[in-house]
């Protein structure tokens, strides 16, 4: 495999795309050395057609707004490769939604997935629509106006959607509606449903509690604890909560979250009914968490990323590159010992470089924030059984899951001098994985 090649025809192909490009970069990089051990894996031109979507589905979405006007966003459904099973990704709702974003979100979906050992390919979707501003009844006519486009290109068994920013148990609700509707089935569709018709327990909260279930593990490996560790996040959303509640459960101390606006510092952690506050936060106040530093006395730090505290652990979990370069240099210099992406690509390549090259824990996306879709396999289990399993059996199959992620991080990404590069390993994984399932399918 040339590489080089490979992605000068890609951004010729596919100019400006500069997320999905990089994602690509990335993944291929770390592969190269395994890939070129497989001759079979060159001539069936394995890479070249893993690169690509099998298809991609844009749309317009016209729907009425409450002044009775209309209003025309772009939705899109990348289905990018179902070798292991039927596609699974989340929608994304927001105002930065782009095809580039789309493209490397479906990507990083085939190894994430590929990763939990569940039968699940990777895609992804969404539109450039932002909920956040809008009524409860311009919601529902957008989604049903999505919906209505897409409903035919999914099902249980060919592509499974979820939620993603912006597309919370609200919008699957009135997505799902639409489908049953439309399709006339009561099927596992969507994931992230109400517990009513048909959703999992703990899943609001699994992204951030399969997070901190690997940080342990990342720690446990190196001969150390994550009780008493001090740990800065960003973010206040379900992935933040998930995560500041498991950390705390575990003994760790969570002094940031963060915002559009800036970053809290709590020196006395984030806890209890400041956890509760969180969500509470995020539904009243259009994502600013200033009024966290009135309620609870804490240091509000305006316009600025909480990168530059000294602590233990970072975990990213707002949206991608939101941890470049500089933010890296100051946390190494500050003494950080493990830094885990709980937001998807929450590194950019430069801060990924400093990290490794320093010898730090660091732990891709693609592994470290598989416990939401890992959940959303769950709960495709349990719509296509007909059943529902109690939060502790839910949680206790998660705990498995990302058990298994890390040991195959540790056996791919093991170094000779003994360091863990768990990029390696996730990537290595999770392409093995899908590689072998495409050639033993033939070429298609």
């Amino acid at each position: 495999m040339n590489i080089e090649e490979l992605m000068q025809s890609l951004e010729v192909k596919h100019p400006g795309e500069k997320e999905y490009l990089q994602a690509v970069r990335e993944v291929l990089t770390t592969i190269e050395p395994v890939y070129n051990e497989h001759p079979e894996f060159e001539k069936a031109k394995i890479a070249e057609r893993l690169v690509e979507p099998d298809r991609i589905f844009t749309f317009k979405v016209p729907w009425v707004d409450d002044r009775g006007d209309v209003q025309i966003n772009l939705g899109y459904r990348i289905q990018f490769n179902n070798a292991i099973g039927p596609y699974k990704g989340g929608l994304r709702f927001h105002s930065s939604v782009n095809l580039s974003i789309l493209k490397f979100l479906g990507f990083e979906q085939i190894f994430k997935n590929a990763l939990t050992t569940l039968p699940m390919g990777g895609s992804k979707g969404g539109s450039d629509f932002n909920p956040r501003g809008k009524s409860e009844g311009e919601v529902m006519r957008f989604c049903q106006a999505f919906m209505t486009e897409l409903w035919q290109h999914i099902g249980a068994d060919t592509d499974v959607p979820a939620g993603d920013i912006g597309v919370g148990s609200r919008e699957i609700g009135y997505l799902y509606g639409m489908y049953r509707k439309l399709a006339r089935v009561n099927t596992g569709v969507l994931t992230g449903k109400n517990l009513e018709f048909g959703g999992s327990l703990i899943r609001p909260e699994a992204t951030g509690f399969g997070g901190l279930y690997f940080v342990k593990q990342m720690l446990e490996t190196s001969g150390m604890s994550l009780k008493g560790k001090t740990i800065a996040i960003s973010g206040f959303g379900n992935v933040a909560w998930g995560a500041a509640l498991k950390a705390t459960e575990l003994g760790a101390k969570v002094v940031s979250i963060s915002g559009p606006d800036g970053y809290i510092y709590d020196e006395k952690g984030i806890s209890g009914e400041k956890i509760d506050y969180m969500l509470e936060l995020r539904a009243t106040c259009n994502d600013i968490v200033s009024p966290y530093a009135e309620k609870y006395g804490a240091v509000f730090v305006p316009n600025r990323r909480p990168w530059e505290l000294k602590v233990d652990i970072a975990l990213p979990c707002a949206t991608q590159n939101e941890l470049n370069e500089e933010d890296a240099n100051l946390l190494i210099q500050n003494g950080v010992i493990c830094v885990g992406e709980i937001s998807n690509m929450g590194c950019t390549p430069e801060a990924i470089e400093l990290f490794i090259s320093h010898k730090i824990m660091y732990g891709p996306g693609k592994a470290v924030n598989a416990g939401g879709v890992a959940t959303s396999g769950l709960e495709m289990s349990q719509n296509a059984m007909h059943l529902s399993w109690t939060a502790e059996e839910v949680d206790l199959r998660l705990h498995q899951i990302m058990s298994e992620i890390h040991a195959q991080c540790l056996k791919y990404g093991r170094e000779p001098d003994g360091y863990i590069n768990y990029m390696k390993g996730a990537n290595v994984a999770g392409f093995l994985k899908v590689a072998k399932a495409m050639l033993a399918q033939g070429v298609l």
